[in-house]
């Protein structure tokens, strides 16, 4: 996908413009190239993302899974929640893994903009002007990566490699179906989580 697609998708996914959507989009762009991948297609990819629930994490966050293709869906992404604005990207497949980190410098000034301040006073991204929000939309998409990012490689994580459940069971106290690796075999039958 080219920067322009992966925007398109990114800001209809997110449901708003905002700086910090498109500088995840950057972020993951610029680790994937690091790690010489294509975006993910199913599980070729993994991300362990150390945001949070704050504003700018979430969209931060958003724009990882549009450019890398790791989704809760496909299970190939977890989150760590140490509201930084961080994320490591592990390639399956050769083992590698690099971290992603946006620089604290950059990260005061974001937190310092018009943007964020209308933010802080309650006003929704949306409602925000375009004159206000498209400035520094643009300036994270034009800026040297050097200028709000940090990259290194490091030592990937043991993941966790298993196929896909496809065995259906009902549990035998709610009669709710489920995916099996879910359930729990009792002396009396089967039982879902919420049941245990």
């Amino acid at each position: 996908m080219n920067m322009e697609k992966l925007l398109e998708t990114g800001f209809a996914f997110h449901g708003h413009r905002c700086p910090a959507m498109p500088l995840g989009i950057r972020a993951a762009v610029a680790a994937m190239d690091r790690l010489g991948v294509q975006r993910s297609q199913d599980k070729e990819l993994y991300v362990i993302s150390e945001t949070g629930r704050g504003h700018a994490a979430g969209c931060f966050l958003d724009g990882i899974m549009v450019a890398t293709g790791c989704t809760y869906g496909k299970s190939n992404i977890e989150k760590l929640y140490h509201n930084k604005l961080a994320f490591t990207l592990v390639d399956v497949a050769s083992g590698r893994a690099v971290r992603a980190l946006i620089r604290p410098e950059f990260l005061e000034s974001m937190m310092d903009s018009p943007f964020v301040r209308l933010r802080k006073e309650g006003v929704p991204p949306q409602d925000i002007d375009p004159e206000i929000a498209e400035p520094l939309i643009n300036r994270v998409l034009s800026m040297p990566q050097d200028t709000f990012l940090i990259l290194k490689d490091v030592k990937p994580p043991v993941l966790e490699r298993r196929g896909g459940d496809f065995e259906v069971v009902r549990c035998d106290r709610c009669g709710e179906a489920g995916f099996a690796t879910a359930f729990v075999r009792t002396a009396t039958g089967h039982l879902c989580k919420a049941c245990q």
